[in-house]
């Protein structure tokens, strides 16, 4: 067989609560769920720095912030790095990215392994944005995700048929501030979305850093994310119920966009006889708090924001329907790609190709541990922090003191999967904690990342 194509779409803080094939309560994607019901399901897949510059500089070089040097929403990409897209390439791909880029603009910071880009610059705009095609800018009419999903379908039409391709597709949806396209502005009108179960979290029993955030929808979201002032008399839990419906309704509206344009791309594969040798895939780069814990965004490890949804669809190599629980992380995209696409992945990339996965083979030496870095101190009120996360257990180290004091936070998600009870300093995970500790150190150790200057 000919080598696969791969169609990467790629949304914006969509997190996996909200698909319908991981079992969402408040939000049906019918599409999306065409690429999970129809290949696999990845249920613990992770980022590796929960904010979005971060996360691409990841996906696309195979690498941790620190080796890729985005640490931080502040942090410009340096194009010059080998990434999977120039390895392919290089090695007779036709490739192309559309939509959010993100990585920064002009010099080293142009998307590169492409042979063709028109990206938004920055976070873009939901209606009537302006796009940078090739370096040129042009504002164009319409909504983004519409247009994002036309230039895509444009690029695959006037593509070299004989040659295999590698088509990026990346939302600005559902970033906020949450713009719905008029099809969708009044999706929900008539119901109320089903409230978590966190969502009047008291912040009790962890450590300083989760009352400290200002992500809350109770009291952070503002006139600008209702799109109106809260009815009058409203306040205490009424109002932050008032608050958290117009925030989840809007989010809500703009995913529903990203699934109808899903569609389009996954019936244009069906008519063009494509789809059996196209590895289809859908995914975020990162998760978000949608109200969990009273909160929006993400950057914390907590599960919410550090899961990101990950379906997969290839014919005949992916079985249908199939789910897979092994731990995978956004490092892991490009070496699974090239591996996929029969490419030799570099040494220098600290993923890990998970093809075996996708077709139901775990190796025996498969990560039971993930290592993860978030450096934005006090930005939204988060507080720095890494940590480690097993199939069970989970340690955070906040581990800088301003402000807010270093301290660790331990959960047994078996015990406590909403991760509202730290454990740390319970006598009875007392050997837990070490055994967490050194194995934190040596994936530390292992991936490069010593430039904590606060110490352990």
């Amino acid at each position: 067989m000919s080598r696969p194509n791969i169609l990467y779409i790629m949304s914006d803080d969509h997190a996996s609560h909200a698909i319908g094939c991981y079992g969402s309560r408040i939000n049906q994607t019918p599409n999306i769920d065409r690429i999970g019901n129809g290949g696999m399901r990845f249920d613990n897949c992770f980022c590796t720095n929960s904010i979005c510059a971060p996360s691409r500089a990841s996906i696309i070089s195979g690498t941790y912030s620190h080796i890729n040097g985005v640490e931080t929403l502040n942090d410009n990409f340096d194009g010059r790095q080998t990434t999977y897209s120039k390895l392919l390439q290089a090695s007779g791909y036709q490739t192309a990215i559309v939509g959010k880029w993100h990585l920064g603009h002009g010099g080293n910071s142009d998307p590169t392994g492409f042979d063709y880009w028109n990206v938004l610059p920055g976070q873009g705009f939901y209606h009537n944005p302006e796009f940078i095609e090739m370096g040129v800018r042009k504002i164009r009419p319409g909504y983004v995700t519409d247009l994002i999903t036309d230039d895509c379908l444009q690029w695959l039409e006037q593509r070299d048929t004989e040659r295999p391709f590698c088509l990026m597709c990346h939302h600005k949806a559902p970033h906020r501030r949450w713009e719905p396209d008029d099809k969708h502005l009044r999706m929900y009108d008539d119901i109320d979305i089903p409230e978590p179960d966190t969502l009047f979290d008291d912040y009790a029993n962890r450590g300083a850093a989760a009352a400290a955030a200002t992500l809350r929808v109770e009291r952070d979201l503002d006139n600008m994310d209702m799109k109106e002032p809260p009815p009058p008399g409203l306040s205490g839990r009424e109002l932050t119920s008032w608050k958290y419906q117009r925030y989840i309704k809007d989010y809500l509206r703009v995913i529903a966009s990203i699934d109808d344009n899903v569609g389009r791309l996954l019936d244009y594969l069906d008519v063009e006889g494509l789809a059996e040798n196209t590895i289809v895939v859908y995914t975020s780069d990162q998760g978000f708090f949608l109200g969990d814990h009273g909160w929006y965004d993400k950057r914390f490890m907590y599960e919410e924001s550090l899961r990101m949804p990950f379906v997969v669809r290839y014919p005949g190599h992916v079985a249908e329907g199939s789910v897979n629980d092994d731990i995978v992380l956004n490092v892991d995209f490009a070496p699974t790609f090239l591996d996929c696409a029969g490419v030799k992945t570099p040494d220098f990339m600290q993923g890990r190709s998970f093809a075996p996965l996708l077709e139901g083979n775990t190796p025996g030496n498969w990560r039971d541990a993930m290592y993860y870095r978030y450096f934005m101190h006090n930005a939204h009120g988060v507080y720095a922090h890494y940590g480690i996360r097993t199939d069970r257990y989970k340690l955070i180290y906040y581990y800088m003191d301003d402000p807010g004091p270093r301290e660790w936070e331990l959960f047994d998600l078996r015990e406590d999967p909403a991760e509202l009870s730290s454990v740390y300093g319970d006598p009875a995970y007392a050997d837990v904690a070490a055994d967490l500790k050194q194995r934190l150190r040596d994936l530390r150790a292992y991936y490069g990342d010593e430039t904590d200057p606060w110490g352990d």
